[in-house]
């Protein structure tokens, strides 16, 4: 079992409209609402690809009921979240047909109470006992201490659990100094983590400052690993147009996955990059269109060492 951990969960909603127009009444053409939050994007792409996925995290209030109905319908994916007495945040992503671009509205989520927070904890360290891997993603919600994913990385090392981080900001540099087994950052992430724009000199830096590995995100350029084992770039051979949204935790899904059937790190990244890359051509975060993702994993995705940086 995969465990991925959402604790600012959300009810995704994303709107479909002709041409996004600032001062202007849309009509929207299509709606579309699914489970969200990091993780649990996460846990639907590793469901898809046959990995049997624990998600666990916050959920409250009437869209937190809806969020847990909706995972109710996903096959592979057990529930696990805990209570919490505020109501689970929304997020709007509002498609523009005419260009492909996507503006995203994010709600800040519910005030986790001290008593809901030591509730989380006790639940997590019950469920890496059956966990092949851990996946700690998104934003903290009000009230989780900023040191919160620090203090899980610690908690899944002691474990025995592999353990990926996919955060930003303060509770990122706070999680790579617990020694997490894998972080994955975009490149405003890792020059902010940093302090450097150059990207194979911040993964560099980003593992000297406690990450084992480091897969950073560099958007349409793909992905850039820094690893023990050596280093890697991984580009889809041409820009995918679409909806980017769900697209990073898609390449987490493939790294994850990658990582508890023991695959080597060009395959890892490959898969990674083709999961991403498909989701872009899907409507919505947490799915991926099957068709191109196998036909990039099969021939499409360039894999490459890379250098030292001087």
């Amino acid at each position: 079992m995969i465990l991925t951990v959402t604790l600012n969960t959300a009810l995704d909603i994303t709107y479909r409209v002709p041409g996004l127009r600032p001062h202007a009444s849309h009509r929207v053409t299509e709606v579309t609402e699914r489970p969200g939050g990091k993780g649990l994007n996460v846990a639907r792409v590793l469901a898809a690809l046959g990995h049997p996925v624990t998600v666990t995290g916050f959920a409250g209030g009437s869209t937190g009921a809806t969020v847990r109905a909706s995972l109710a319908g996903v096959p592979g994916v057990v529930d696990a979240l805990v209570p919490v007495a505020g109501a689970t945040r929304r997020t709007v992503a509002v498609v523009d047909e005419r260009t492909g671009d996507t503006t995203q509205l994010n709600e800040p989520g519910p005030v986790v109470a001290p008593t809901e927070w030591n509730a989380f904890q006790e639940a997590y360290e019950g469920l890496l006992a059956g966990a092949a891997a851990v996946a700690l993603c998104g934003s903290l919600p009000p009230g989780v201490p900023v040191g919160a994913y620090a203090g899980l990385v610690r908690t899944a090392r002691a474990a025995g659990v592999p353990v990926l981080l996919d955060t930003s900001g303060e509770p990122l540099r706070r999680g790579v100094a617990a020694r997490p087994d894998l972080i994955k950052p975009n490149a405003d992430e890792l020059a902010e983590l940093t302090g450097s724009h150059e990207p194979l000199r911040a993964t560099q830096a980003a593992r000297r400052r406690g990450a084992r590995s480091v897969v950073a995100s560099l958007g349409a350029a793909g992905l850039l690993a820094e690893t023990p084992e050596g280093r890697w770039r991984a580009a889809p051979p041409a820009q995918v147009r679409g909806n980017p949204t769900g697209a990073g935790d898609s390449a987490v899904a493939g790294l994850l996955s990658g990582l508890v059937e023991h695959l080597p790190w060009p395959d890892r990244l490959a898969r990674a990059v083709a999961l991403s890359a498909a989701t872009v051509l899907s409507p919505v975060a947490g799915e991926f269109d099957r068709a191109a993702y196998e036909e990039l994993l099969g021939r499409g995705v360039a894999v490459t060492a890379e250098a030292d940086a001087a």
